[in-house]
Formats: C-alpha cells, sequence, structure tokens
C-alpha cells in the first residue's frame, strides 16, 4: 500500500474516532432515561398461588357466584362446592364466567382424584377454554387430563392445546395431588373483513414448569380435521369442560385473573 493511501485510511480513522468521541460527549444520561408512563403498583401475594392485589377472583372457595351454565347463561353454576373446592357436575354440563376477557394472566389449580380409573382420554378427562365461543366444547381448550403415567396421542395429553400442539415437557403429578396451571394467553385480533390480524397465542406453566411458551394457535378447537379461524370474535368468557367420562370428576380451587 503506497504511504499516501496509509496517510488517508489514518486520517479517516482518526476523524471518524473523533465524531464518535464528540456523539458521546453531547449526548446525557438522562437521554435514555424514561420516567414516564408510571407503572400501576401492584401488590404480590403472600404466597406465590394467591391473588395478587389487582386480581378479580373466579373463585375463592366459597361459592360459584362468578359462572354460569354455558347452555343456559340465565342460570348460576351448579357444580357442587364443598371444603374450598367445586367439582365437575357431569349431570349439568360446562359452565363459564359470567365477565368476558380480552389478554390476561390466569392462575387455576385442579385434582385428579387418587382413585381415578380408565386410561387414555378416558382417565379424568376436562377441559380449560382460554376462550369460550358458544354452546357445547367451542373454543380454545387447554386440556386437562391425568397424564401421570397414561400414554395418550401427545396433543390431548395435559397442557396441550388440544389437536394442536404438544407440551414441552410432561409436569404431572400423581393423581390426588394439586396441580397448577398459570397461563398467558393473547386472544386474537382480526380485521374488518374477519381475517385474522393477529392468532392467538398462549404460554403455560404446568406446575411451575414452562411448557407452552408464546404458541400461536392455528384456531379454535377442533376434534376432527385442523384447526382455522372461521369467525371473528371480541373479548371472551373462560370454560370450564364437564367431558362426561366414566372416570371420578375433578375438582378446581383458587381461581383468580389479571386483566392484561
Amino acid at each position: 500500500m503506497k504511504l499516501q493511501s496509509v496517510m488517508l485510511t489514518t486520517s479517516l480513522f482518526l476523524v471518524g474516532m473523533g465524531m464518535a468521541n464528540a456523539q458521546q460527549q453531547e449526548a446525557k444520561h438522562e437521554d435514555t432515561e424514561f420516567y414516564t408512563p408510571v407503572p400501576k403498583v401492584v401488590t404480590p401475594a403472600i404466597t406465590p398461588t394467591a391473588a395478587p392485589s389487582d386480581a378479580i377472583v373466579l373463585f375463592d372457595g366459597k361459592n360459584l357466584d362468578q359462572w354460569v351454565m354455558v347452555e343456559n347463561k340465565s342460570e348460576p353454576a351448579k357444580w357442587k362446592v364443598k371444603n374450598g373446592v367445586f367439582t365437575v357436575d357431569k349431570k349439568t354440563g360446562n359452565i363459564e364466567t359470567k365477565q368476558s376477557f380480552n389478554n390476561y394472566q390466569l392462575h387455576l389449580e385442579w385434582l385428579i382424584p387418587a382413585n381415578i380409573t380408565g386410561e387414555g382420554q378416558a382417565r379424568g378427562n376436562s377441559g380449560l377454554f382460554l376462550a369460550s365461543l358458544g354452546k357445547g366444547d367451542l373454543g380454545y381448550e387447554l386440556q386437562i387430563l391425568d397424564s401421570y403415567e397414561n400414554k395418550t396421542y401427545t396433543n390431548g395429553m395435559a397442557a396441550s392445546i388440544y389437536k394442536q400442539t404438544t407440551p414441552l415437557f410432561n409436569a404431572a403429578k400423581k393423581p390426588g395431588e394439586w396441580q397448577t396451571y398459570d397461563v398467558i394467553w393473547t386472544a386474537p385480533t382480526f380485521n374488518a373483513d374477519s381475517s385474522v390480524k393477529t392468532p392467538a397465542k398462549v404460554t403455560l406453566l404446568f406446575n411451575g414448569i414452562l411448557v407452552q411458551n408464546n404458541f400461536q394457535l392455528k384456531g379454535p378447537t377442533q376434534y376432527v380435521g385442523q384447526p382455522s379461524y372461521q369467525k371473528a370474535h371480541g373479548s371472551s368468557p373462560i370454560k370450564l369442560q364437564s367431558h362426561g367420562d366414566k372416570s371420578e370428576p375433578i375438582s378446581f380451587r383458587n381461581i383468580w385473573i389479571r386483566e392484561l
């Protein structure tokens, strides 16, 4: 390389360094500090699974006042409440929240009875519908099932988005032990022509283990066929399924939600 080229390259480098240093000197730390918006204060619960200060308590162990029957929303939920928990009533059908929700954080605890019988999908089958779209099993189902040493199709085991995705891990406890779902739900959005703008997403911790990581749903749950978004919708209730299988019905407790 000629001497002139070396000198030119060196000069350009020094000029660049000088400009960078000048910019650094002109910049102030205040330029990268935010003071608004100020986050709302939320008081954490004393225990990790209790409801924080801004949560809506959907079941506090006393009654099902926040729930109605899906088939007839004018009827209060008829599932049985006893000793701080409520149990699926297979004779009455599904229940859902009176209130509708869009994006949220949800905590729910469920119990497969220790004396559970059956196998596969007929072993403590229920479902948490993250958005209920009407009567029956319409909506987006997060499966509830005994998945402790119980074989079935993996996109139908506990913590699966039913018939859409297998959980990253099987974190199921033994029947007779309480289990937890902590859900972050992002509802789908739609364009003016009802086409999908952004799909629904779900993140799930099952017994404290991350098993769904911002999974994008292909549409509402389908028992047969491929899921797809057929119809636009807004905020929706949360539904619990009375599956109707012959095994012992499961129980729930400590349900709360935070709107996001």
